[in-house]
């Protein structure tokens, strides 16, 4: 194994800065060890994880590497803390050598197997689940595995296609089985051929920031390397607001395509480019163009983004075929499907006239002056409905996974009087307790919460405080996500002084700290428990922080003191029950209890027959059984009815794709079964407020 170790290492191909490598190593190694929550020891232990979660991902799907490959890189299983001391970074280099002759040799093995029809009478199986196969003992098994996942990708699309034959589709009827067979396995190696164009395309930094992020989650899940451009792409999401010309891009073969302009944006108010035109050139300001062919996607966006007020030329061939140069002066671009929007959402004979805040984020933007913050906004969108008199509130945190912790503590002490919200932790000395100081609670009346699975982090400290402080019924999926956990980001050209050829190096976001509720008790792993469970589809999977390699444990710290003498929720549990018999009693939610047991199901069953006859039996058998659910979420809920604020309909008619989004927005409201329940338990929560003052 060692002589294997060794004929790899004499064909290392040379960085092109390797000091750059080793800066970045150490420096990110350092910021781990002297500031993340629970630093690891670089010992056998942390060698064996590093190997094991490093090869894992190396060829997470086993398409690529034989198990004697494998083997070839098990002397580095103990090493590699005694390397990473020394700044050696040799495994890197050899799994790097190893996985590009891997990668070269499945291209040839795919184009060779996809050259020739696939015999779909043969009785034969494919596992699905990679996790559930091992590594090829052989090339010739690597072929096998490469032949069975050919053949079942081909026979996924040739089953539509007969299907749509069987139907009378026009396209299909007059084609031949072998016709057919053809089309299918075109469509597969048109597939393939994207995807290893795009494999060609990584770069070394790109490889050896998964080595480094690789490194970085053995301390946690959320402990992270970003690259630059991954940073500011990140920055983006975070704030809502970049600079650039506002066009969604996606790599298609050598190209990059334009997939959605922004509404607003320069690119959109400019009126040129558009969906589905190809960019071939970028130029900057008068500079001559630089041609794009086959740079990855991550360059193609740093070369387009830059300073607002700046100019860039993009050479393009549009959707009819001509080729045009677009002049756009980049500008400020808002994101704001990010941002909170409410709406007022009744009950014809339940309950009429309640607020419904969305919130898909805890957004704020710290590199602008007046920058959006997700608490300003929402106290502006509270303010609203109070002025439309509404009876009662709903704040929509499904599927929001957190944000800034500043914004999130503020926003809960809208609800509240002044007091503790959530208890933050470093690794050494005793916890901090993040307050509400404002005495003025902002809204005082009957409070919910929607919260599900995807509900994370700062989503989670606000439903802890809101549940302890017995503010607010917290409703939805029986846990949310379970990230108890507070990072920040470590700009590693700050940390450096000098160097600056090498800058820059792009920043770690490390795990400096645990929160805990007001009560002591931590949400990592365990999450927030509603206090109504709705029934879900993913109800029966394994979900959350709970599943990730690396996470942290729970622990529990002393309470604070805590009590609010604004709205309080009187009874949680006859809360529950009223909401239960309900849930019993409808059918739709008793469909998503059968759907959710169905889905485990097919989850858990991943060996597919390659035999077409048997393939096509068992999907006409599973869409038959998913018929009763395909449409569970297509009918509008009887008698629910949901309308903007009088102050917003300005702003959401002002343009064609604002009118659809927000269309597209109340239409799905309308068919929300979970926001429907939500009013019958306001409903309830204000009959029983009335009841405890008489």
């Amino acid at each position: 194994m060692l002589i294997g170790v060794f004929a790899l290492f004499a064909f290392y191909p040379k960085s092109e800065n390797p000091q750059k490598e080793q800066l970045l190593l150490q420096t990110a190694m350092g910021a781990l060890n002297e500031l993340h929550y629970s630093p690891r020891t670089l010992d056998d232990n942390f060698s064996k994880d590093l190997y094991r979660i490093y090869i894992e991902r190396l060829d997470g799907g086993k398409r690529f590497l034989t198990q004697p490959e494998v083997d070839q890189l098990k002397p580095y299983e103990l090493i590699l803390d005694d390397q990473l001391k020394n700044l050696d970074i040799s495994f890197f280099n050899t799994t790097s050598v190893l996985l590009d002759k891997a990668v070269k040799r499945a291209e040839g093995i795919y184009k060779e197997i996809l050259a020739k029809p696939f015999d779909f009478t043969v009785n034969e199986t494919y596992e699905t689940d990679s996790e559930k196969r091992k590594f090829p003992a052989t090339e010739k098994d690597l072929h096998e595995v490469w032949r069975k996942m050919l053949k079942y990708e081909t026979m996924v699309k040739l089953a539509d296609k007969m299907e749509e034959k069987a139907k009378g589709t026009a396209e299909y009827k007059d084609k031949t089985d072998q016709q057919l067979e053809e089309a299918s396995r075109k469509s597969v190696t048109e597939r393939f051929e994207t995807w290893f164009n795009q494999l060609s395309k990584v770069k070394r930094e790109e490889k050896y920031a998964d080595f480094l992020n690789a490194m970085a989650n053995l301390y946690d899940p959320h402990t992270e390397y970003y690259e630059p451009v991954e940073k500011q792409t990140f920055d983006i999401k975070f704030s809502g607001r970049l600079e650039g010309i506002g066009a969604t891009l996606q790599s298609d073969k050598e190209y990059t395509k334009v997939s959605e302009l922004v509404v607003g944006g320069p690119a959109w108010k400019q009126k040129e480019l558009k969906p589905g035109d190809f960019i071939l050139k970028v130029a900057q300001g008068d500079a001559e163009g630089v041609s794009i062919a086959g740079l990855n996607l991550n360059d193609v966006v740093s070369k387009i983004r830059g300073p607002k007020g700046t100019k860039v030329r993009l050479t393009v061939r549009s959707v009819d075929g001509t080729t045009k140069e677009i002049v756009i002066i980049r500008d400020e671009v808002i994101l704001d499907e990010g941002y909170a929007k409410s709406v007022i959402i009744n009950k014809k004979g339940t309950i009429e006239n309640v607020g419904f805040i969305s919130l898909p984020k805890f957004y704020a933007d710290f590199q602008k002056r007046d920058g959006r913050f997700c608490f300003t906004d929402v106290a502006k969108e509270i303010e609203k409905l109070k002025a439309a008199n509404v009876n009662g509130i709903v704040l929509d945190l499904r599927n929001n996974g957190g944000g800034s912790l500043n914004d999130v503590v503020k926003m809960t002490g809208l609800f509240i009087e002044k007091g503790p919200i959530v208890q933050v932790k470093t690794r050494v000395g005793n916890p901090e307790i993040q307050e509400d100081y404002d005495p003025k609670v902002q809204y005082n009346g009957p409070l919910i919460v929607m919260v599900n699975n995807f509900s994370a982090s700062a989503s989670e400290i606000m439903a802890a405080a809101l549940q302890d402080y017995d503010r607010a019924i917290i409703i939805g999926s029986n846990h949310t996500y379970g990230k108890g956990t507070v990072q920040r980001f470590i700009d590693l050209d700050a940390a450096v002084s000098g160097f600056n050829e090498m800058k820059p190096l792009g920043d770690v976001k490390v795990s400096l700290q645990k929160f805990y509720r007001i009560t002591g008790a931590s949400t990592q792993l365990r999450g927030v428990s509603s206090d109504i469970v709705l029934p879900d589809n993913l109800q029966n999977l394994e979900l959350g922080e709970k599943e990730s390699d690396f996470a942290m444990p729970w622990t529990e710290i002393s309470s604070v003191p805590f009590e609010q003498h604004a709205y309080k929720v009187m009874n949680k549990k006859e809360l529950a029950k009223l909401s239960k018999e309900r849930i019993v009693k409808n059918e739709l939610f008793d469909k998503i209890n059968s759907n959710a047991k169905r889905l485990k199901e097919q989850r858990d069953q991943s060996v597919y027959s390659l035999n077409l006859i048997e393939f096509m039996k068992r999907q006409q058998g599973l869409e038959k059984e998913s018929e009763t659910f395909k449409k569970m979420f297509e009918k509008e809920i009887p008698d629910l009815d949901v309308k903007n604020l009088q102050p917003d309909l300005e702003y959401v008619n002002s343009d064609s794709t604002k009118i659809i989004r927000n269309n597209e927005f109340i239409k799905d409201m309308k068919k929300d079964i979970y926001v429907d329940e939500t009013l019958n338990v306001m409903k309830d929560m204000i009959k029983q407020s009335i009841a405890s003052k008489n």
